[in-house]
């Protein structure tokens, strides 16, 4: 007679939310917000996708959830007491940090979705331009025209890393086309174009309009 087998033998293990945050955050890095589902996930993980409902509501609180758990993972650094100086230093490190999860960039850009544990880069952000000698207004919109910089730069970045190949870009073949006669500035650039696009530049970036910012007076 075979011996009766052992109490839940051969089920799947129980999904605790802390798996399911952690194979989110795998196909986010990998594929990208737009391939994220429920289905998905449920896949990535061997088990239902209605399991995944007893976890989070949906989509929505998956990625809230997801964003939250990295923004906690963010260590904070003793900061510059200078205030221009740590307008810069907050400003290139959320830059950095989300330079390292894109996927979030497309999430922030495609919604309202925000997590609370990533806000006090906003508050340093904030606080330093008042510091400078901004009111609070202006601070708010200092701190969301560098918000749009980073935003920007790095939503572009998103979309050349995915259709990067060997092959020139569209854009690069229209500029090696071009001639001294009709775009003189853009013909003497031409055969540098893809290595100084290339080029990491972030940080010089945000500094030149930070100092823009901080010491043009509101109109």
């Amino acid at each position: 007679m075979a011996q009766e087998r052992a109490k839940g033998a051969g089920r799947p293990p129980r999904l605790t939310l802390e798996a399911i945050l952690e194979a989110a955050d795998r196909i986010l890095r990998s594929e990208g917000p737009d391939k994220l589902s429920m289905r998905r996930l449920a896949q990535e993980l061997g088990s239902a996708p209605m399991t995944l409902y007893y976890h989070v509501r949906d989509k929505d609180e998956l990625l809230l959830r997801v964003m939250e758990e990295q923004a906690r993972s963010i260590p904070r650094p003793e900061l510059p007491k200078d205030p221009r100086e740590r307008l810069i230093a907050v400003a290139a490190m959320l830059y950095e940090q989300l330079s390292e999860r894109l996927w979030i960039v497309e999430v922030l850009a495609g919604g309202d979705l925000i997590a609370p544990s990533a806000l006090w880069f906003v508050e340093e952000m904030i606080d330093a331009a008042v510091e400078y000698g901004h009111p609070p207004e202006r601070a708010l919109f200092i701190y969301r025209s560098i918000w749009f910089y980073i935003v920007g730069d790095l939503m572009i970045r998103v979309k050349g890393a995915r259709r990067r190949s060997s092959i020139p870009s569209y854009e690069e073949s229209v500029v090696a086309g071009l001639r001294a006669g009709t775009h003189p500035r853009l013909a003497s650039l031409a055969d540098r174009w893809i290595e100084l696009n290339a080029r990491d530049t972030h940080r010089e970036g945000l500094t030149a309009i930070i100092d823009g910012l901080l010491r043009a007076t509101a109109p």
